[in-house]
This record gives structure tokens, sequence and C-alpha cells, in this order.
């Protein structure tokens, strides 16, 4: 099908301000739903080709639009917080164009999915479906994961953007990622370590800095969490077990649920700029589309729910999330280092030395610019910093699918202290191999100075551990620099003051039974 482009369409969005966006139409097709795509990232190039012509050719309208403040657009890029404005301005502004038929959907992955979250509650009944990728509708726990502040992600995002508005602005997504690591391990403070990979303080970076203690306020308007309940269109959502935004994609799909909605939902073995679920986002988001704007239904699959299942190496289809007959099951932490269902006995706890100045490294984990696919920690679990758990070799394939969490008890030196906790996979050969982790931060309370219980989500998984090999459970005070290191001293996020040592005492006793539970699921007969 041949495809007509205009391109530069003005958008005004209020305040002056007009957004530039491209419009894609299938030639000789009259009042074709529209395929509403808003990006930060540019149009043109593989945005145009792939999603612009892409979806064109197969009979829709396609309107992508750059975000404020960059690629022509107007105003400047306030990440977040204009998206909601902005996009119910585009939806105003498209309602009244000739060529608009009546309804549209949306599209996109990571930011171009925030930007559909951002006004999925007040579209209207025209916004037929939305098609969201590796995203979620709000970014604050992602960037202060767990209370601590997302380092990486949030000085390589940020270094990005400024890149792309940059001359050779394409080379940005190859360079950030060099500069963040350069930065990190500069030994800058973190306030400054955009001077770092930018040679300028950049504003939202500071943002996240600035509002780490206290971020309710400026998060309210950037936030569409509460909402995601109230979107009538239907909504597809696709996953990696490795990406940054899970957790919290698959808590917009149980708001969904509670709601009375049946979204669809995929989950495979990819991390956040992993391209091969480009293609799977494009199949199964034209399958969507013709069944909720055409009226074509033959692609769908007969259950809601898909689902990798690492270690086995399989993809499985369930009716819903969590998966039925999943069942809540707590490893213990033992004493001599052990790991079992068995409650713990009488013990003394275990003890290590964290100092911010050295901080405890990480090996692989989410993060948003790199290749986040399980490593070989055993290097990691050398270090006297690092406490490591192992159960018996497994006398039979176990099957964990479900959100995972930790309760650790303990104690110590400082009332500030980040709490990491970590499930790999050890291989019978040895290798062991980052499954899935959490990190909980810490400030003084009524406890402090004594026994605390100490309650970490980690990310979900959908995990065989096999016959023979054993779980392994990591408990650390820092993920560096997946995480900001932790001072110890309660001072603000990125000043650069001092550095103390902090002595943790980790329990495993009956009175203190620090364990894991872990989401046991019966295997397929």
């Amino acid at each position: 099908m041949r495809v007509r482009v205009d391109r530069d369409l003005a958008v005004p969005v209020g305040d002056g301000v007009r957004l530039l966006a491209d419009h894609y139409a299938p030639v000789g097709v009259q009042g074709a739903p529209v395929i509403l795509i808003r990006s930060p990232y540019g149009r043109r190039g593989l945005f145009g080709w792939v999603y612009g012509r892409g979806f064109a050719r197969r009979g829709f309208q396609v309107l992508i639009q750059s975000c404020r403040g960059g690629f022509g657009s107007g105003g400047s890029l306030d990440p977040l917080g204009d998206e909601r404005d902005d996009g119910l301005a585009t939806v105003a502004w498209m309602r009244e164009q000739s060529w608009y038929g009546g309804s549209f959907a949306m599209f996109g992955p990571s930011y171009l999915g925030y930007t559909q979250w951002a006004i999925a509650a007040e579209a209207g009944q025209e916004l037929k479906a939305m098609a969201t990728q590796i995203t979620a509708s709000q970014f604050r726990d992602a960037a202060y994961v767990g209370g601590a502040f997302a380092l990486e992600s949030a000085l390589s995002w940020t270094t990005l953007t400024d890149g792309l508005s940059r001359r050779f602005g394409g080379t940005a997504p190859l360079i950030a990622p060099r500069l963040t690591r350069k930065a990190v391990l500069s030994g800058r403070p973190v306030a400054e370590m955009d001077l770092v990979t930018a040679g300028r303080p950049l504003r939202f970076y500071q943002d996240l800095i600035d509002h780490h203690a206290e971020p309710a306020d400026w998060w309210d308007r950037r936030d569409f969490s509460p909402r995601v309940g109230e979107v009538s269109a239907a909504v597809t959502m696709l996953g990696g077990w490795y990406d940054v935004f899970l957790p919290w994609q698959l808590k917009d799909y149980v708001a969904m649920r509670a709601a009375g909605r049946q979204p669809y939902l995929t989950i495979g073995p990819w991390y956040h700029v992993d391209a091969r679920h480009g293609r799977p986002s494009m199949r199964e988001s034209l399958a969507w589309f013709r069944a909720h704007l055409l009226g074509d239904d033959s692609g769908l699959r007969a259950d809601p729910v898909r689902l990798y299942v690492t270690g086995a190496g399989e993809w499985r289809d369930y009716p819903d999330w969590p998966v039925p007959g999943m069942s809540p099951e707590r490893w213990h932490l033992h004493d001599g280092f052990g790991l079992g269902l068995a409650e713990p006995k009488l013990s003394e706890p275990d003890s290590f030395r964290y100092h911010p100045g050295h901080p405890t490294p990480v090996i692989g984990g989410p993060v948003l610019l790199a290749d986040s696919r399980p490593r070989d920690q055993r290097r990691l679990e050398a270090r006297r910093d690092v406490l490591v758990y192992s159960s018996p070799a497994l006398e039979s394939d176990v099957e964990m699918i479900g959100p995972v969490s930790a309760e650790i008890f303990v104690r110590s030196s400082r009332p500030y202290l980040d709490v990491v906790v970590r499930v790999c996979d050890v291989h019978p050969d040895g290798r062991s191999f980052n499954v899935c982790e959490g990190v909980r931060r810490l400030t003084p309370s009524p406890e402090s100075g004594d026994v605390r219980k100490v309650e970490v989500d980690l990310w979900p998984i959908g995990h065989r551990f096999g016959r023979d090999h054993r779980i392994r459970v990591h408990v650390a005070a820092g993920a560096y620099p997946t995480i900001a290191r932790n001072p110890g001293t309660g001072d603000p996020l990125g000043n650069g003051g001092p550095m103390v040592t902090n002595d943790v005492e980790v329990f495993h006793s009956p009175e203190h039974p620090s364990a894991v539970v872990l989401p046991r699921c019966a295997p397929p007969v």
C-alpha cells in the first residue's frame, strides 16, 4: 500500500508553543483510524520508517510528533512535566483535521509509552486502544528505586537527551553510556556528575536530585498511576524481565485488572534497549490495533498473558498475572550461609562492613542504557562486603513465576543504610547468574540501633531453577553505580559531604527469620 507523508505540521499546544508532527496516510483510504505517537527522540529516521510507514502500509494513519523542546518543536524540554497538557492539546487539534476519521490509538515504548499514560484517562471515548512497551504510568519509583537514587539510569538518560539536542546528536545513544561510566568512576559528588557527561548542569538530573528526599509534590503532575484504572481504552503491554520499568508496568496491569479491564501482557527475556523486542512489539501492536480499531480479532491469542520462562527457554500463556496456582514460598537464610525452606535455628548474626568510599559494586542488573542480561556473579561474591547464602543442590526443577520480596533483619552502626538483596541461579559448574534484585534505603526510625525488619521488593521473575542447580541470595549495602552510594550520614543526595563506614549485622534466627519470598509454581505437565 502506498503512503503519503505530510511533514512539519505545526500543532499549537498553548503559550504560543507549536509542536511539529509528520502525518502518514495510506493512499486511497479515507478516514482510517489514527495512531498517535509522541516522541522526545525525533520523528524521522527509524521512527518514521518503522512506525510511520510500517503502520500506514497496513491501513492506518499515523501522526508522529516531536515533544516540546526538540527536533523542531518549540518550547523547552521539561521531561515528564508537559506531556499531559501537550498531549491533550494535540488530540484536540487532531480532531479538527479533515483527515481525522473519529477514532485513534496510541503506540510507543519507554518515554513514548509514558506520553500515552499521561493523557489516557482524559483522551475520551475516541481513544480505542493503546500499545505500550517497556514503560509505566510513572517513572518516580524507577528513579528512586526502593528510596535510593537510580544513579546510572538517571545520569545516562539525561546525558542522552542532552546529546540528542547537539550537533551529531545521532551518536548520543552510543556516547551517553560511556560518558556515564566515566562520570560514576570520577569520584565527583553525585550533583556534579552531569558536569562530567555534559559539561554543564542538566536541569532534569538536578531536579531528580533536589526532589529525592521529598518527591511527592514535584512528582504529582508527573505521576499518572492513580488514574490507570480509569482508562477505558484497550491496553496491551510488553515488557522484559530485565527492564528497569518492569515492576511498575506490572502494577499498571494489576490496577487495570482491579478496575475490571482486561489488558494483554507479554514479558520476554529482554532489557530496556534490547533490539530483540522490536519485532514482537510491532507484531503484537498491529494485531491489537486491527482488533480494536478495525474489528478484526483474528490475530489475538486466546490467553491475555504470555511469559517467557528463563532457565526453561519456553514461552507460556496464562489467563492472568500473578499466574494462577502461584504460591509464595519462604526461603530462609540459615547459619553457615545456607538457604532453605526450614525455619532457621538459634544462631549468631553474620556481619560485614560497608565503606561508601569504596562502594560495593554491581555486576549486571536492570539499568536503562546497557545490556542488563544476567551475568556471572562469582567475582562479586568473593567480596567481604557481600553475604552469600546458598541452598543445597535442587533434587528437581523448581519454577518461580511472580513477584519476589525479602524480609531481612539487620542491625547497623549507622541508621542510614541501603539493604540490597539479589537472587541468583547457581549452575552445577559453579557459575552464579543474577535472576533478580532489589534495594531498600533506611533512615532513622524508633528501632534504629536495634534490630530492624527490612522489607525489600525485588524484580518479578519467571524462571526455572534446574535440577542440580542451587538458589543463592546476596545481602549487601551497595550496588554502585546502579544506585548512588549511601554516605551513612543522612546528608542530602549529591552534596559531596563526608562518608562513614557502616558495620552491618544480618540475623537468621527464630526471633529474626530473614527470608526471601519466592513465587513457587508447579511445572507444566
